[in-house]
């Protein structure tokens, strides 16, 4: 029987990236290499749509992201997030409307990083994501949650076919010294105005 939920037919791809299980970990002693964007059927890179975004600016607790990085799948299998910690990165899931899903990291062994102060959001605060095409699309915080990454709500973030939402991802709670990550994650849902 075919599943009818709005994008339930992305859902498989998107059950595959267990990334958040790695994806606040303490930087590797040596980065890991970025994955290029994906090819096209050239074998170039692809390019990058016009209504990607391009900019996150939340002035409720001190944002401003003007040049955001691209995102994709790393070898692993699991979604790669910025290599470096005071930048905010895009998960570029290809075509077809979805929610935008921006990933950060909280802090680093440097100290905080881009999306420290993130549980610090509020229902109505204003979220701005500037667009490769020069439009700006405003969000409001709808809520906040904060879960264990084993039960990370992977169709809840990624899923469904809406392109007036928005996702915002980091961890949260406490630190695992052993794995060197956060055992929890914390997701911001926004929708836009």
């Amino acid at each position: 029987m075919r599943d009818r939920r709005p994008g339930a037919s992305l859902l498989p791809g998107v059950v595959a990236l267990v990334f958040l299980l790695v994806g606040c970990a303490a930087p590797p002693a040596a980065p890991a290499p970025a994955v290029p964007a994906a090819p096209s059927v050239t074998g170039a890179p692809a390019e990058v749509p016009a209504g990607a975004p391009a900019s996150l600016r939340i002035p409720a607790i001190g944002v401003d992201e003007s040049m955001l990085l691209r995102l994709g799948v790393a070898e692993d299998g699991t979604a790669e997030v910025p290599q470096d910690y005071d930048r905010v990165g895009w998960f570029d899931r290809g075509s077809g409307p979805a929610p935008t899903v921006l990933l950060g990291h909280v802090d680093s062994r440097d100290g905080p990083a881009v999306f420290i102060d993130l549980r610090d959001l509020a229902p109505g605060d204003v979220i701005e994501v500037g667009r490769v095409d020069g439009s700006v699309d405003r969000y409001a915080v709808e809520r906040t949650e904060q879960m264990p990454k084993d039960a990370f709500p992977t169709f809840a973030v990624f899923g469904g076919a809406s392109s007036d939402q928005l996702r915002l991802v980091t961890c949260a709670g406490d630190f695992d010294r052993g794995a060197r990550s956060y055992r929890d994650n914390m997701v911001v849902h926004a929708r836009a105005l």
